[in-house]
């Protein structure tokens, strides 16, 4: 076997994103206005490009809050069965009209890493997340803008 065609065997079996428009597109959902605007805005690419919406709640691990007897967890949970719970509602809502495949993954972690692993693990063509609603973001950094300069998938940041 020649090295070009092991070359060509290895390329062969290589995950491409893109290829044929996108097949997954990952939006970052926590419940904020901004982030269930993201939410739709994906919802409306997937529709058009034939997509599977992945949508992803990455609940925080807090460490501290649990040391100072905080149901964190629990919390969290809830968090992520409204989650569900309101785009199922949603769904039902636009069903016939506005039909989507969609599915919703929760991670742990901070935002950021949840959302790159999510993105690797479901081989996600692109990202979409809301804008953040946090003034102390603008100095070190959103969770969009880490997205970005990670330049692993177009990210589109929804106002």
């Amino acid at each position: 076997m020649t090295e070009q065609h092991q070359e060509h065997e290895r390329q062969e079996h290589r995950f491409e994103r893109g290829t044929d428009g996108p097949k997954v597109i990952v939006a970052g959902v926590d419940g904020s206005d901004s982030s269930m605007r993201a939410a739709a805005y994906a919802g409306g690419l997937a529709r058009r490009q034939g997509a599977l919406l992945a949508l992803v709640y990455v609940q925080p691990v807090m460490t501290a809050g649990a040391a100072l007897g905080a149901p964190v967890a629990e919390t969290t949970d809830e968090i992520a069965e409204e989650l569900v719970q309101h785009v199922r509602e949603a769904a039902e809502r636009v069903k016939g009209i506005f039909d989507v495949r969609w599915e919703f993954h929760t991670f742990h972690g901070d935002p950021f890493n949840g959302l790159v692993k999510a993105a690797d693990e479901l081989k996600a063509d692109a990202v979409v997340v809301g804008a953040s609603e946090q003034a102390g973001h603008r100095i070190i950094g959103s969770v969009a803008v880490r997205l970005v300069k990670a330049g692993r998938w177009p990210v589109t940041v929804v106002p």
